[in-house]
């Protein structure tokens, strides 16, 4: 049996991959190339990179409609979906308030209520209008502005594992930072692959966090999302850079979220929208797709897990 190690730095941040098989060669080749298809969705959908589809429909599509890849509009149907179920937890349009509150210089800062009232009205997926027929993109008002930061990272290592199983790949864990990890099949001589939550740091809401748990992942992808990093402190409180989009103010209900699911683009989206959620989003998901399993540390610092965490 053979081990091969790939890494890259992409999305802001690193994606590793552990591959086991019996071809050392064929097992680089697969490997490279899911890394190379990271980096092309990088190219597709970065806020960040002016040639990007994302940005040149960010800013076109407040003027006229924009055509995109069949691939983007699928993406963007997606969230449009999750949106809907998560009755607004999660959205793609949040652009506007992280702008607001600094997060996009990596700063953060203490925005004027009419900022944040101001770019409320610009988020919202009912401000994204879809034409299927032309594939087409409009924005209903200006300002309106896409972000994937939230469900990127958990596409890429999707399509990413996609091509690692089209090669023959059976066994391998492909991890996108902190984030996102997809575990495909299972190593030699185990039944799953051990993967850990790492709890958030003592530095964090002067609380002492419980060690967090090591979950079991077969044919299976992890999300998790949480409060810290990015992040400021004013007037006695913790500002973490996830923003509500329903009410225009930082995640308070939650300091962690982690969703287990097979599709790595679901549990980023819905790890996302559970930390937006808090404790009644435990409930709210499990609901959404079989089999789903989740974890929160509250704003308290107790860990809730839904039912068949295992």
């Amino acid at each position: 049996m053979q081990t091969v190690k790939l890494a890259r730095h992409a999305m802001a941040t690193r994606f590793e991959l552990v591959l086991l098989g019996d071809d050392a060669l064929a097992l680089r080749a697969a490997g490279e190339e899911a890394l190379n298809e990271v980096d092309r969705l990088e190219n597709q959908l970065s806020l960040y990179r002016p040639g990007s589809e994302i940005a040149q429909l960010n800013a076109r599509a407040a003027q006229e409609p924009v055509r995109v890849s069949p691939e983007l509009f699928a993406l963007l149907r997606h969230a449009q979906l999750l949106h809907a179920e998560t009755g607004g937890a999660f959205d793609i349009t949040v652009a506007p308030l992280v702008r607001c509150w600094g997060f996009m210089e990596n700063q953060g800062k203490m925005p004027p209520p009419e900022a944040v009232a101001e770019a409320r009205t610009q988020v919202g997926m009912a401000q994204v209008q879809f034409d299927g027929a032309n594939n087409t993109i409009r924005f209903a008002r200006p300002g309106v502005m896409l972000d994937l930061g939230a469900v990127g990272k958990g596409y890429a290592v999707e399509r990413g594992a996609e091509l690692l199983r089209e090669a023959g790949v059976t066994s391998a864990l492909f991890h996108g930072g902190t984030s996102t990890v997809c575990a495909i099949g299972q190593p030699p001589e185990a039944e799953a692959w051990s993967v850990s939550i790492e709890r958030p740091p003592a530095t964090v809401g002067a609380i002492r966090f419980p060690e967090l748990d090591v979950v079991q992942l077969k044919d299976e992808s992890l999300s998790v999302s949480a409060v810290w990093g990015r992040a400021f402190q004013a007037e006695g409180k913790h500002f973490g850079h996830v923003i509500d989009p329903r009410s225009g103010q930082p995640v308070a209900g939650a300091w962690l979220s982690a969703v287990i699911l097979p599709a790595a683009t679901e549990t980023d989206a819905l790890s996302t929208a559970l930390l937006t959620l808090g404790s009644t989003g435990l409930e709210q998901l499990a609901g959404l797709r079989p089999g789903l399993r989740a974890l929160l540390v509250t704003q308290s610092g107790e860990v809730e897990r839904s039912p068949n965490w295992g």
